[in-house]
């Protein structure tokens, strides 16, 4: 896609208002854990961006890190704008594997603590999601850990963001999230056959700013939604 692509200005062309969102009880800790230590049987809505390109892929990870609050959250980093891959985009903390990296957990509990100063200790891992494809060449797994807060925590985390490759860390609401009537399909405007995408843009209501969560952080999001609700 174009270097000038918006995708907070293409069109939306549907929403799934009729779908309903998890139960609040299916947020709490006891329940995600119980959800992934024995997993339904499950459909992925999507397992790649589209227009993905042939060839070898790099294997990545990303951390999908729930923070157990009362309320549970999601944290998402904002990519500082010079980045070369996904720059200004709003993701999980993660990256590529490296050959010195064990598994899949390793590599996304390494990138968040390199990039956000999440120590690894913290991170209960719950288990895995399907690895996602993404346009730019990577084969993702996204690795779901639950990170509990402690009690000087309540506002934010104690984190250490690597001000070269994160601009902004931030939570999202969790059941805002694990709500279908916020999942946004929009359409690129091309021509041929449509090129379609995921969006769940979300204002913070204490700043009244909006970020735009999309692409492949919003498909795995997405994924995420179809598990639990299974």
């Amino acid at each position: 896609m174009s270097a000038l692509f918006d995708p907070q200005k293409t069109p939306v062309v549907a929403h799934d208002h009729h779908l309903p969102p998890v139960p609040l009880d299916r947020l709490t800790h006891q329940a995600l854990v119980q959800r992934f230590a024995q997993p339904p049987v499950w459909q992925p809505d999507v397992l790649a961006d589209r227009m993905v390109p042939d060839g070898p892929r790099v294997a990545a990870s990303v951390l999908v890190p729930l923070i157990m609050r009362d309320q549970p959250t999601v944290l998402l980093t904002q990519r500082q704008p010079h980045l070369k891959a996904h720059a200004g985009q709003i993701s999980f903390p993660g990256g590529r594997s490296e050959p010195s990296d064990a598994d899949a957990v390793y590599t996304a509990l390494r990138e968040a603590q390199e990039e956000v100063g999440l120590h690894p200790d913290r991170v209960q891992v719950l288990g895995m999601l399907p690895t996602y494809r993404t346009i730019s060449g990577f084969e993702v797994t996204p690795v779901v850990g639950a990170i509990q807060v402690g009690p000087d925590e309540w506002h934010q985390l104690a984190l250490q963001p690597d001000a070269g490759e994160v601009a902004e860390v931030f939570e999202v609401p969790l059941a805002f999230l694990m709500n279908p009537q916020y999942h946004q399909r929009r359409a690129v405007p091309m021509p041929g056959p449509s090129v379609e995408f995921w969006a769940m843009p979300w204002t913070h209501p204490d700043i009244a700013r909006e970020y735009f969560i999309w692409g492949a952080t919003a498909a795995m999001l997405r994924n995420l939604y179809r598990f639990l609700s299974a």
